[in-house]
């Protein structure tokens, strides 16, 4: 059995539930402007009808909540066994914590599913259109973390999340690898998206959209691509301010409304308040990200199954529901005189002078000064089109590596490339080289801290503990090495490549 990796564990739907909970807390302004705005929410959610019985203990006020959110494409009015469920996901609000524990179950995760007398192995996202979200809930309280109870659920279709990541704008995100597939040959959902940083859409249908890349899983795991949905949250989080938000919250909402089904409660004034006076306290919160401890079984040619330590399974859930008691902040300020931080080690890397050449050598003369790290992580190999060491190379003409524009949200156009580095094709894990000629990217606002390292100044940007991209700027033009999906690179690593930039 393989352990799976843990970090960034998500879902799509996180990304449109969070827009409308910050669209529908502006309703707190006042009283009478909130309750009317609370109405008016109740109204667009009783678009769709209520999910039947539902499985949920209403809470008291002020009292913690957890939230089963599920990303479907059901619609309403149609029978629950037409549908399926890509994510399902458990979120802890709690007054007494200082974060919102957020925990992801694997879809593929191995459990007995009650069918009329019997009961049958299955994955758990069969679970969904056997009995919709009841029975789902029903598997996970006595299967997977006995003792839950859950106290809302809100199930948002495919056509919501696209249609809201269109309605904002779309979102520039940070593709690691190239990501193709044509369903004319396959089992699987077409898709065709470039490598780099680049603006996606919602863009329900189409094969190169956001909706199709946050949903790919051709070529990884179940793990990998929660951890996809969740860099695309974080991308998302990084350009859109609550005031833009709430600039066109009355469209949002009315999306929201159209295409999500929740419990009967939520339908109701009382019930929004409830839940809204609890996360607008939490807002400030940070996310903590509770990993699930699957383990990959090996595939046998009926099915790939996910499964857990029951022990392992309990520790997880405790972690979930147990409030993060904040401790005294820390005064802020610069280091202290004469203090260095010590440069990073050459562990765990190697030099690849020849390969980063190659790279540079490809893209050929254009409008950017092109730098490559000398270092890379050991076992890890540049994609490259001549060498054809990447998936998907019969669709791989001029992406391993790419050069190519970006147009910013103002029109003007940036000169860019990427360089993609695998480091385990087979479980999705590439990292990627990125330079643009675009001076401040979306991506690059708010770095977590700035140090010098190697004569560069770097800029680093942390996911929890883990670095998840490094940047250096130059008057021209910004650079950047982007981790892999699940942050596979230690944090020495990342600042080692990032420091060992060299010009091509």
């Amino acid at each position: 059995m393989k352990l799976l990796p843990t970090s960034r564990r998500g879902a799509l739907l996180r990304y449109a539930l969070g827009a409308v909970i910050v669209i529908a807390f502006t309703a707190t302004a006042t009283s009478v402007a909130g309750l009317l705005q609370f109405k008016q929410f109740a109204a667009d959610l009783s678009l769709n009808p209520a999910i039947k019985h539902a499985n949920v203990t209403v809470a008291n006020p002020g009292n913690p909540q957890t939230l089963l959110l599920i990303g479907s494409d059901h619609r309403a009015r149609e029978p629950f066994n037409a549908a399926h469920t890509d994510t399902m996901m458990l979120v802890r609000l709690d007054p007494n914590s200082s974060t919102i524990n957020v925990l992801s179950i694997p879809r593929d995760l191995k459990v007995q599913i009650p069918q009329g007398g019997a009961v049958s192995t299955s994955k758990l996202n069969q679970a969904y259109p056997d009995g919709g979200p009841n029975l789902l809930v029903k598997v996970l309280k006595h299967q997977v973390f006995p003792g839950l109870q859950v106290n809302h659920i809100i199930d948002v279709n495919f056509k919501g999340f696209s249609d809201l990541v269109d309605a904002i704008g779309c979102v520039y995100t940070d593709v690691d690898h190239r990501y193709y597939n044509n369903t004319s040959f396959t089992n699987y959902s077409s898709i065709d998206i470039q490598p780099g940083y680049q603006k996606l859409c919602g863009n329900n249908q189409s094969t190169s959209g956001a909706l199709a890349f946050v949903r790919f899983r051709h070529t990884d795991t179940d793990i990998v691509r929660n951890a996809r949905q969740q860099d695309f949250l974080r991308w998302a989080k990084s350009q859109f301010t609550a005031s833009t938000l709430i600039s066109n919250r009355d469209h949002l909402l009315k999306i929201f409304g159209s295409n999500s089904q929740t419990d009967p409660d939520l339908h109701t004034t009382d019930g929004l308040i409830n839940l809204f006076n609890l996360i607008a306290f939490s807002a400030g919160h940070t996310v903590k990200q509770v990993p699930f401890p699957a383990i990959e079984e090996p595939c046998t040619p009926a099915s790939c199954y996910v499964v857990a330590n029951p022990g392992a399974e309990h520790h997880a859930f405790h972690d979930f529901m147990t409030p993060t008691i904040a401790g005294p902040a820390r005064p802020a300020g610069p280091p202290k005189p004469g203090h260095k931080p010590p440069p990073p080690p050459n562990a765990n890397l190697f030099a690849d002078l020849s390969g980063g050449k190659d790279q540079a050598a490809a893209l050929g003369n254009i409008a950017i000064p092109i730098y490559f790290p000398r270092m890379l992580a050991i076992g890890s190999s540049y994609c490259s089109g001549t060498l054809g060491n990447c998936p998907a190379e019969v669709q791989t003409t001029g992406s391993y590596p790419r050069g190519y524009l970006i147009h910013d949200r103002s029109g003007a156009t940036h000169v860019s490339y990427r360089m993609t580095v695998s480091l385990s094709p087979s479980d999705g894990e590439y990292y990627g080289v990125q330079g643009t000629t675009w001076l401040n990217p979306p991506i690059l606002n708010d770095p977590t801290q700035t140090r010098t390292v190697s004569g560069k100044q770097l800029l680093e940007y942390f996911n929890g503990h883990k670095l998840s991209l490094v940047a250096w700027k130059t008057p021209q033009a910004v650079y950047w090495i982007s981790n892999t999906l699940t942050d596979s690179l230690s944090n020495s690593q990342m600042v080692g490549i990032a420091a060992s930039f060299t010009r091509g």
